[in-house]
C-alpha cells in the first residue's frame, strides 16, 4: 500500500470502508464539462529528508489510501486522484472532484471534514487493538477554505503511524490532500504540510 500504513492495525476498517465504497467512482450530481483541475507536483509535498517524491499518474476514482477515514459515507462523484511514494515509508494521496454547484462542494468539504474528524473513534471501535488519536491543526485562508487535521495510530504490537490530511474547496472543486509514514505527531511535518495544502487549493484552477 503506497501510504505505507501498517495493514495489521487498520485492516478491519479499510476492509469494510472499501466494501462500502464501492459506489465511490459513480457519478451524481456530476458537472458540466470544463478544464480539469490541476493537481499536486512531487516537488510541491513536503520535503523528504532522504528520499524524493514520485508521483503517480491522475487517476478516476476515489483513492483506496484515504479508506481508512474516509470510505463510508461519502457522497459518490466523479472523484479523480493522484498516489505519491518515496523510496522509505512515507507516503501521500490528493482526491479531488467538482461537484455540481458551490453549495454542493461546501457540503462536501463540511462532511468530509466531520469524517476524518471521527476517524479516530472510528478505528479504534473497528480493532480495540489499535489507539487512535486525531488533532486539529486549524484553518488556512486559501480560496474558499481549508482545514487540516492530524491523526495517530498505536498498534498493541507495537506499530505506530502519523497521518496529515486536509479538504480545501475553491468554488465547487473539493479536493482532500493526506501525507502519511511511521511514526508519531512528533515526526509530522505540519508547517510544510499547510504549505502543500494552501498550494493544493490555490492551483485548482
Amino acid at each position: 500500500m503506497p501510504m505505507r500504513t501498517r495493514a495489521a492495525a487498520l485492516a478491519a476498517l479499510t476492509v469494510a470502508a472499501l466494501t462500502a465504497g464501492t459506489a465511490l467512482t459513480a457519478p451524481a450530481g456530476a458537472a458540466p464539462k470544463e478544464a480539469a483541475p490541476e493537481f499536486l507536483a512531487a516537488s510541491e509535498l513536503p520535503p523528504h529528508p532522504w528520499s524524493d517524491w514520485t508521483a503517480g499518474p491522475v487517476t478516476d476514482g476515489f483513492p483506496a489510501e484515504l479508506a481508512y477515514c474516509l470510505g463510508e459515507g461519502v457522497p459518490a462523484y466523479d472523484y479523480r486522484h493522484r498516489v505519491f511514494s518515496t523510496d522509505l515509508d512515507t507516503g501521500a494521496v490528493q482526491a479531488t472532484v467538482v461537484t455540481g454547484s458551490a453549495a454542493k462542494a461546501k457540503a462536501l468539504a463540511a462532511l468530509l471534514n466531520r469524517e476524518i474528524r471521527s476517524c479516530a473513534d472510528r478505528i479504534e471501535q473497528a480493532d480495540p487493538e489499535t489507539e487512535a488519536e486525531g488533532r486539529f491543526y486549524g484553518w488556512l485562508p486559501v480560496e474558499e477554505g481549508a482545514q487540516v487535521h492530524g491523526l495517530h495510530t498505536a498498534a498493541s504490537w507495537g506499530a505506530t503511524d502519523v497521518h496529515l490530511l486536509s479538504v480545501g474547496r475553491d468554488g465547487r472543486t473539493v479536493t482532500v490532500v493526506s501525507w502519511g509514514q511511521m511514526g508519531d505527531f512528533d515526526d509530522a511535518p505540519v508547517t510544510a504540510f499547510r504549505k502543500t495544502t494552501t498550494k493544493a487549493v490555490d492551483k485548482l484552477y
